[in-house]
Parts: structure tokens; C-alpha cells; sequence
């Protein structure tokens, strides 16, 4: 039994769009990742040092160290993030070890907020907070061009919109 062709029921005949996050995000957590590393260098080596002796001021590498390491995942991390607008809801997929995808129907959702601060205006990014029904299925996607932000807000706005209507 046919239930009717894909334009009739709204769905578009191609797979969605997947779209990803701006390279601005990627550019703003690295500077935080430095920034906190000159501070925790500073600290573990001036401290054990003075403190302890000159000997303990060798843990001034690990931070470095470290920020070495997490400036790679960083951009794992930053490429793992996307999302695409469907028919009935907004998939937001990210994770690198664990993968977490979220759907959110566009009928439950109760308000969608586009925030940025001091340092996401700078870089010119802005987020996107889906508030849903269920406080569990809130959703957010960090990182986008405030022109895209504002887009998604009012399309996720009116298509919440018009499925509530029918409830």
C-alpha cells in the first residue's frame, strides 16, 4: 500500500544537507587552550620551584605537553559537529569517541535562542539553544555565522510553529 510520493508528504527527495560548524569555533578554543596553558605553565613551574626548589620547576612541560595533545582533538572534535534540517526535525550529530546524535521535532520545540558572547563576537560565531518539552532533549549548536544563527532560529520558529498548531 502506497502512502503517497515523497514531495506529497513533504520529504524532500534527496539526503539531507549536513552542515558543519564555522572554523571560527575551532580558532576560539585554541586560543583559550594557549591562553590556559601560559597561565598553568607559569604556575607549575614557578611554584614547585620557588617553593620546592628549581629541580620541581621541570613540570613546567607537562602543560604544553598536554595542550599539544588537545590542540589535535580540538579539530576532531570541531569536524565531528553538524546538523541538518529535515521534514519533521533538526538532527544534530557530534562526538569523536562517542558518537551522540540528537533529534529534535520541530513540534516540541518550545523556544530557540541565538546567543554569543564578548569572545563568539569577536570571531563573529553565535549558538544556537533549542529548548524543547522535555528539558532532557535541549539541544545546542555552537559555532555558527550569526546570518545562519538568526536563519535557523526563525525557520525552527515558524516550522515549531505550524506543528504545534495541529496538537
Amino acid at each position: 500500500m502506497e502512502t503517497g510520493s515523497r514531495e506529497e508528504t513533504g520529504i524532500p527527495d534527496s539526503e539531507p544537507v549536513w552542515r558543519g560548524l564555522e572554523r571560527g569555533l575551532l580558532r576560539v578554543r585554541r586560543l583559550l587552550v594557549v591562553a590556559w596553558t601560559a597561565v598553568l605553565t607559569a604556575a607549575a613551574g614557578l611554584l614547585p620551584g620557588l617553593l620546592a626548589g628549581p629541580a620541581w620547576a621541570a613540570f613546567a612541560v607537562l602543560p604544553p605537553a598536554l595542550a599539544a595533545w588537545g590542540w589535535r582533538l580540538l579539530e576532531r572534535n570541531w569536524r565531528s559537529w553538524r546538523y541538518t534540517e529535515r521534514a519533521d526535525d533538526l538532527l544534530i550529530s557530534r562526538g569523536v569517541l562517542w558518537r551522540e546524535e540528537t533529534v529534535v521535532p520541530y513540534g516540541r520545540m518550545q523556544l530557540v535562542e541565538v546567543t554569543s558572547g564578548p569572545l563568539e563576537r569577536r570571531f563573529g560565531l553565535a549558538t544556537v539553544q533549542l529548548h524543547t518539552a522535555a528539558a532532557a532533549t535541549d539541544a545546542t549548536i555552537p559555532g555558527l555565522d550569526p546570518a545562519e544563527a538568526e536563519r535557523l532560529r526563525d525557520r525552527l520558529t515558524e516550522l515549531g510553529e505550524a506543528r504545534s498548531a495541529g496538537l
